[in-house]
């Protein structure tokens, strides 16, 4: 039975009416009222680098969740100036739903933004600069650690400062003892803040 079940999916998914794998049949399929049929063709589009814009297009107003996690995996696996720029203004959206999405493929593309971080980091937005931060937690790049202390450092809204902190007890090492240090010094009356800086020097202590 389970079988038998699975071959009629297939079948059924081998007859949504896929578009010839050409650029502009598949941007125009993106469009399709077939949910099915915008899947494919979102996911044909990764053999098009050109096809970042229309992507983004698309999931400005697509609201099928399983289409949008598609339209997001083709965007990180394409990449480019492109693809992150539209991902750095969804940061600044006010749906959660789309700033969750771009921090989610942001983390998933670490060459890409590894270049710009040092401008979301000092954005005029503390919202930005927290989920920058947040970015950072997956980025997997050398330059993770420098650029939290930096924050901690400089950065004047306590609840930033308190998201780096965060990540510093889980990656930071020896150099950031200074600068948690001086943190405490700057916020001496935020019991968080004290909080979370003690338990990342412990945690860099022990390590």
């Amino acid at each position: 039975m389970a079988f038998i079940k699975k071959k009629m999916a297939a079948e059924a998914i081998a007859e949504v009416p896929r578009a010839e794998r050409d650029y502009a049949g598949l941007v125009t399929q993106l469009q399709d009222a077939d949910p099915q049929v915008r899947r494919w063709a979102a996911r044909d589009l990764l053999d098009y680098p050109e096809a970042s814009a229309d992507l983004l297009a698309r999931l400005q107003c697509e609201t099928e969740i399983s289409v949008r996690e598609i339209i997001l995996t083709s965007l990180t696996r394409i990449g480019g100036p492109v693809a992150v720029a539209g991902l750095v203004d969804w940061l600044r959206s006010e749906d959660a739903q789309m700033r969750n999405e771009a921090i989610e493929a942001m983390k998933a593309l670490p060459d890409e933004v590894a270049p710009i971080m040092g401008s979301l980091l000092t954005d005029d937005d503390s919202d930005v600069r927290i989920m920058a931060v947040n970015i950072l937690e997956s980025l997997q790049h050398p330059k993770v650690e420098e650029w939290l202390i930096d924050v901690i450092d400089r950065d004047p809204v306590v609840n930033v400062c308190g998201t780096a902190v965060d990540l510093l007890g889980e990656v930071g090492s020896v150099a950031a003892v200074d600068a948690l240090q001086r943190l405490k010094q700057r916020y001496a009356g935020e019991p968080y803040i004290q909080f979370a800086a003690d338990l990342a020097l412990k945690r860099i202590v022990k390590a």
